[in-house]
């Protein structure tokens, strides 16, 4: 028996002793690191928001299985937020679409959640009509029966049957007031039942997963009190994805008892908050090399690896590396290479010949 058959469902019940102290520890950590970046300063603010939500969109898609282009991310959220960064590519139209999404849900996190807005969100992330080679309905809930499954053509395993489609307008209707509504749940808690509420509904066809991880979002925003974001949730579902699913469906095999699932959604926001000062190190260390090579002279292509380098988008850097992202000729890359090596921002690793490559200088 799923939890939506359960008479009166959505009155989950919660055992506060148990999750108090970890939701004082979270409350603790988000006032410090807030505390933090507001005395950062804003443009260090903004490269922050910029390095958080490039990698709270690309790994929300990636626990869905879907690799996003990186730099088309990091491009379209800046494009959209204003913000001057080096190194801007073009972007799809798909990846400007799964950025809107998340921008609208953070950005605009105060204005109530609606059935059209969620159909905007899910136009965006289908905008084609197709989900891989099959048409689903877009930006309406779903007609059909759902089940989430695994496993082989023939020897699939069901993880869970969703509410019948006839009850999934009644299901949103009853979510959205609740979501909108000023009720007194604590706004970390609200976001943890928010996100499980949405995908035990699955109102649509394909996305709910990336969708209930952008209402997390707006609910998170809401708990700040900012459209900022400094922390990456969905970074840390992926790097505990099994549990994250297991939990899920422990919930929604249960009987309303939310506990397990809060605890392990604070413990997982508690990680993620504790992964922003990893984040803010290494925007601290960006900020500290520009000022300190202020008067020396780079081209677009050095500014724009440069910073990749401080992000940590990709690993260890070589020559190829160099022209296929700054799309140019390897003779142009190693010109580029050691002219950096020259003015003591790049060093040449021990791996010679073939696997020569270059990281950052210690003092860079």
């Amino acid at each position: 028996m799923y939890l939506h058959e359960h008479k009166h469902w959505w009155n989950f019940r919660l055992d506060a002793k148990s999750v108090i102290n970890r939701l004082a520890e979270v409350r603790m950590l988000q006032g410090r690191l807030l505390g933090h970046l507001y005395a950062m300063g804003f443009s260090l603010q903004d490269d922050a928001v910029l390095t958080n939500l490039t990698l709270e969109i690309v790994k929300s898609s990636e626990i869905e299985g879907e690799k996003l282009n990186i730099e088309q991310v990091r491009s379209s959220v800046a494009q959209r937020l204003g913000l001057p960064v080096a190194g801007l590519v073009n972007t799809s139209r798909y990846v400007d679409g799964v950025v809107e999404m998340m921008l609208d849900a953070t950005q605009n996190y105060s204005l109530p959640l609606t059935d059209e807005r969620l159909f905007g969100w899910h136009n965006v992330l289908f905008s084609t009509g197709m989900s891989g080679l099959y048409k689903i309905d877009v930006a309406k809930y779903r007609t059909h029966e759902m089940q989430v499954v695994s496993g082989a053509m023939g020897h699939e395993k069901v993880h869970y049957q969703a509410p019948a489609p006839e009850r999934v307008r009644g299901e949103m209707h009853r979510f959205l007031e609740w979501l909108n509504d000023e009720d007194g749940t604590e706004s970390m808690i609200k976001a943890a039942i928010a996100h499980l509420w949405f995908v035990t509904i699955h109102p649509f066809d394909d996305g709910n997963g990336r969708i209930a991880r952008a209402i997390t979002e707006m609910q998170l925003s809401r708990s700040d009190g900012t459209p900022k974001r400094f922390y990456s949730m969905s970074n840390q579902i992926q790097a505990d994805k099994k549990n994250y699913y297991d939990i899920l469906e422990r919930t929604q095999r249960g009987n309303g008892d939310v506990t397990e699932w809060v605890q392990w959604f604070l413990d997982c926001l508690k990680k993620s908050i504790d992964a922003t000062e990893e984040t803010l190190s290494s925007v601290l260390r960006k900020a500290g090399f520009w000022e300190k090579y202020s008067e020396v002279t780079f081209n677009a292509r050095q500014k724009k690896l440069i910073n990749m380098l401080f992000d940590g988008f990709f690993g260890k850097l070589n020559t190829s590396k160099w022209a296929k992202i700054a799309k140019c000729s390897s003779d142009t890359a190693l010109n580029d290479i050691n002219d950096l090596v020259s003015k003591g921002v790049l060093v040449k690793n021990k791996e010679g010949g073939r696997s020569t490559n270059y990281s950052l200088c210690e003092g860079g």
